[in-house]
C-alpha cells in the first residue's frame, strides 16, 4: 500500500487503540470548495511528506503482532483515492481471519461515494467518517468513533 506513513499506536482517532495509517492523495475539496488556501487543511503538511511503499502482509503483521492495538484507522489525506489499496489491505485481514474494526475517514458525504461504500461493507467490521472539515463550525462528540469531531456536518456510520 502507498502510505504517507503509518504510526503503529494511536489513540485519538477511535475509541480504542489502533494503527493509524496514512494514505497519499487528496483534492483538498474542503478547502477548495470554501475558496480556502489548502493551507489551513491540517494535512497539507502531510502531503509534503514522502510517500512510502509498504506490503500489505508487513502492515498486518505490525497489526497483529502488536497486543495493544484493536482497530485500525485509514485516514490522513483522502482514502478514497485509493480506494482498491484499502479494500485489498482489508481483505488481506479478513482472509487471514482478523476481523478488527476498520475506519475510514473520508471527507466525502455517502452519496458522493455509493461505489467505494459498497466495495467496503462485503469485508465486514467497517466503520466511515464521513463529511468535510468546515473551520469555524464547532466540534462535536461522535458516539460511534467515541471521539470528538473537528466539525458538526461530520458523522460516523457503521456500515457493516
Amino acid at each position: 500500500m502507498h502510505v504517507k506513513g503509518v504510526i503503529e499506536e494511536d489513540f485519538v482517532n477511535y475509541k480504542v487503540p489502533s494503527m493509524f495509517i496514512n494514505t497519499c492523495f487528496c483534492d483538498f475539496k474542503c478547502c477548495t470548495e470554501l475558496g480556502l488556501d489548502i493551507g489551513v487543511c491540517q494535512n497539507s503538511p502531510l502531503a509534503q511528506s514522502d510517500t512510502k511503499e509498504i506490503a500489505d502482509s508487513v502492515i498486518y503483521k505490525h497489526f497483529t503482532s502488536n497486543p495493544i492495538t484493536k482497530a485500525v484507522v485509514i485516514g490522513g489525506m483522502e482514502p478514497m483515492m485509493q480506494i482498491g489499496e484499502v479494500t485489498a489491505l482489508i481483505s488481506l485481514f479478513r482472509e487471514n481471519g482478523c476481523t478488527a474494526p476498520f475506519v475510514i475517514y473520508t471527507g466525502y458525504y455517502p452519496s458522493e461515494i455509493s461505489k467505494e461504500l459498497d466495495a467496503l461493507r462485503p469485508l465486514g467490521n467497517i466503520v466511515v467518517k464521513f463529511g468535510r472539515f468546515i473551520p469555524n463550525k464547532p466540534s462535536k462528540f461522535d458516539d460511534v468513533l467515541g471521539i470528538e469531531l473537528s466539525s458538526d456536518n461530520q458523522f460516523a456510520e457503521r456500515i457493516s
